[in-house]
C-alpha cells in the first residue's frame, strides 16, 4: 500500500479496550489544560452551514464540501463544515465575549477529497478555538506568546501521559523552535516544503512554522491557506517530530485572523475579490466583528502522538480503503 507506512516491529502497547480509555484520558486532560491556559469557554457549534453565509472554510479552494438539501425548506442547500475557522469569530460577537476571553468547541467534519494514509482521514475531529484580542495585539510577538502557551499544554499532557503509562517517555523538547516559511526555504532550497518540515522537525523536535499562504521568493507557496481567515503574515503551524513513523506531524494550525486591510489584500492575491460581498467577509471589512486569534488542534492527531500509535485509524472511527485495512491488520495495526 503506497499510502500506508508500517513501522518495523510495530505493536501497539494498548489493546482496543485500553486504547479507548487512553483516548479519553488524553482528551480530558488536554482540553482542560487548554481552556485554563488560554481562558476559553466550551460552546456548542454547527455541523453544517449554508453556502451563501460564507462561513465554511474553503481550505485550499479546491476541496469539495459534502452538501445536501433540506426537504422542509424547499430543498435549501447546506454544507457540512470543513472547519469552524470563520464561524468562531462570528460566535464570539454573538455570544458577547470580551477581550481576553475565548471559546473552544469539538469540531467534526467530513473531507471527502482527503487521501487516507497514516495521519489523514476523511473524518476530521479537532478542537477549534478562538479568542478576542485588541487590534494592537495583531503582531508576531503576541502570536509567538500564544504558540508558547499552546506548546506548554502539549508538554504537560505528555508528562501526564508518561505518568499514567509506563511505555510513554517524554520526547518533546523544553522549547519550541520558531522559523518562517521563507527562512525555511532559504535553509533547504533544494527540498520540497514537506521535506523541509521533516528535516527541521527532526532536528529541533518541535517547531512553529510561521507565515504560511503567501508566495515565497522562489515563486512557490509553502502551503495553501484560505485568504479570508488567517493573516498570512501572522499565522503558524505547530509541528513535532514523531519517531514512531519517522515523520513531521502537524498538531495544530493557528493564527491571528485577518483584519479589514489584510482580508482585502489576500482576497485580491487569491483571485477571489468577489468573496468580499459574502456576509462574513463583509462584516470584517465593515469592522463589525472582533479582532481575534484562533486555531484548530487535531484531536485524533493528539491522541495518536501521545499514545504512540502508528495510524490515525487506531484512535478514530472512519472508512479506509479495503487494501489498507487488510495490510494494517496483517502488521498489527488495529483500526477502530
Amino acid at each position: 500500500m503506497e499510502n500506508l507506512k508500517i513501522p518495523k516491529n510495530y505493536k501497539s502497547a494498548l489493546d482496543l479496550h485500553d486504547t479507548q480509555v487512553g483516548i479519553k484520558t488524553v482528551k480530558d486532560f488536554f482540553q482542560g489544560m487548554l481552556s485554563n491556559k488560554l481562558n476559553l469557554q466550551r460552546v456548542t457549534a454547527p455541523l453544517f452551514v449554508t453556502p451563501e453565509s460564507g462561513l465554511n472554510d474553503n481550505l485550499n479552494g479546491v476541496e469539495r464540501p459534502v452538501s445536501f438539501d433540506i426537504l422542509n425548506e424547499n430543498e435549501r442547500p447546506a454544507e457540512i463544515v470543513h472547519s469552524l475557522a470563520k464561524w468562531k469569530r462570528y460566535a464570539l460577537k454573538k455570544y458577547g465575549f470580551n477581550v481576553g476571553e475565548g471559546l473552544y468547541t469539538d469540531m467534526n467534519a467530513v473531507r471527502r477529497d482527503e487521501v487516507p494514509d497514516n495521519i489523514h482521514s476523511i473524518f476530521v475531529d479537532q478542537w477549534d478555538w478562538e479568542k478576542v484580542i485588541n487590534k494592537e495585539d495583531r503582531n508576531i510577538d503576541f502570536l509567538k506568546e500564544t504558540v508558547k502557551n499552546v506548546y506548554k499544554v502539549l508538554r504537560k499532557t505528555e508528562k501526564f501521559m508518561s505518568i499514567q503509562y509506563d511505555y510513554i517517555e517524554e520526547i518533546l523538547p523544553e522549547d519550541i523552535f520558531f522559523i518562517t516559511t521563507q527562512e525555511l526555504e532559504d535553509m533547504f532550497p533544494e527540498y520540497s516544503p514537506k521535506e523541509r518540515e521533516y528535516y527541521i522537525a527532526k532536528a529541533k523536535g518541535a517547531v512553529c512554522i510561521m507565515q504560511i499562504g503567501d508566495v515565497l521568493a522562489s515563486g512557490d507557496k509553502h502551503d495553501g491557506r484560505a485568504p479570508d481567515y488567517d493573516d498570512w503574515a501572522l499565522n503558524a503551524d505547530i509541528i513535532v517530530y514523531f519517531p514512531v513513523l519517522d515523520i513531521a506531524l502537524e498538531l495544530s494550525s493557528m493564527g491571528i485572523r485577518v483584519d479589514e486591510n489584510s482580508l482585502k489584500t489576500q482576497l485580491e492575491k487569491a483571485g477571489c475579490p468577489e468573496r468580499a460581498e459574502l456576509p462574513f467577509q463583509k462584516a470584517i471589512l465593515n469592522k463589525e466583528l472582533p479582532y481575534t486569534i484562533g486555531g484548530g488542534i487535531g484531536q485524533s492527531r493528539i491522541c495518536m502522538f501521545f499514545l504512540r500509535k502508528a495510524h490515525i485509524g487506531e484512535v478514530q472511527c472512519s472508512i479506509w480503503p479495503d487494501e489498507m485495512a487488510e495490510e494494517a491488520k496483517k502488521n498489527g495495526i488495529q483500526l477502530l
